[in-house]
């Protein structure tokens, strides 16, 4: 059966506005061409998804933690960062479609967290907001048959991948199928829907957009229960999703500093190199701001210097 929702002019001039920035997205090859920018906006994502449960840890402490160094912090938050790391790291091996995958991933993002991650809950839930109930979920004998239907929704080929990904989101909250993690698990499973058709979602951190106005999150869903249909939720998805893009291409538009341009090339460069080396990668810099980029990187301690003049040879600094 197909979840409730009508299609408004916003949601028309929504996907009108998305659609044109995934094409510009597209045509100049963002994200494809610049893996730095990929591992910040994946370390985007897993900050605002887990910040949005509670979880304490800063960008700087999960790039930390990606980097294998030492990070103090409560050994929950830490455990969900790692998992959530891994449960990205997989993200392009599930198939949107399939409730194994579905199942899989959520084992893997509440490993260790929960009793049994990985399967659907066995009792009644309902979600408290302060001092009210705010939501009572289907009763638990009804999860399996729900999410059965709703995965048989996503494989409807009439329906758009932007409406169906937004419809997912909020079907899943409403049915709250786990004890734990649902939140999470609707924003990732979103975006897996989203790159099943456009692959650059994979690296789209919309999920700050949604930490930065996740009042209105769950107020949107608050009032999408209400009315019982996901209409509301969709115009305010696909509104966050436009803001996401827009925000990457802007963001794509400015030139790296000196510090970005080492980074990125030691993404690629990871053995002993040269000048020389460096200005093959950026043939467009004078000989003076490469020596400048190169003298930053060793006064950071991002790189090593050895050698001298012409024997001069860098190399990324261990930790």
């Amino acid at each position: 059966m197909k979840p409730p929702y009508e299609i408004t002019a916003g949601i028309l001039k929504s996907i009108g506005a998305v659609s044109l920035k995934i094409g510009e997205v597209n045509a100049k090859l963002l994200v494809r061409q610049n893996p730095e920018l990929r591992k910040q906006n994946r370390i985007k994502t897993i900050h605002s998804s887990l910040s949005i449960e509670g979880n304490t840890l800063s960008e700087k402490q999960i790039t930390s933690i990606i980097e294998n160094k030492r990070v103090t912090g409560p050994e929950k938050d830490i455990k969900e960062v790692v998992n959530a790391l891994e449960v990205y790291k997989e993200l392009k091996s599930f198939n949107c479609h399939l409730e194994k995958d579905f199942l899989r991933a959520h084992k893997l993002l509440m490993n260790g967290l929960i009793q049994k991650p990985g399967k659907y809950r066995t009792q009644s839930v309902g979600i408290i907001k302060g001092s009210k109930v705010a939501h009572i979920a289907p009763p638990h004998e009804h999860v399996r048959f729900l999410m059965n239907e709703l995965f048989e929704y996503l494989k409807d080929k009439t329906e758009l991948t932007l409406i169906k990904s937004c419809v997912f989101h909020y079907e899943m909250e409403f049915i709250h199928p786990f004890m734990d993690g649902n939140g999470r698990m609707g924003r990732l499973w979103q975006t897996a829907i989203l790159m099943h058709e456009y692959p650059l979602f994979e690296f789209l951190p919309f999920e700050t957009l949604i930490s930065k106005n996740q009042s209105d999150y769950y107020h949107i869903l608050s009032l999408s229960d209400k009315e019982g249909k996901s209409t509301r939720f969709i115009e305010f998805m696909l509104n966050i999703i436009d803001q996401s893009l827009a925000e990457l291409l802007e963001n794509t538009t400015k030139k790296p500093n000196e510090t970005e341009r080492l980074s990125l090339f030691l993404e690629r460069f990871t053995q002993m190199f040269t000048r020389k080396d460096y200005m093959k990668q950026y043939p467009e810099l004078s000989t003076a701001t490469a020596s400048r980029d190169l003298k930053n990187g060793v006064h950071k301690g991002i790189i090593e210097k050895s050698g001298d003049k012409r024997t001069t040879h860098y190399k990324r600094k261990k930790y």
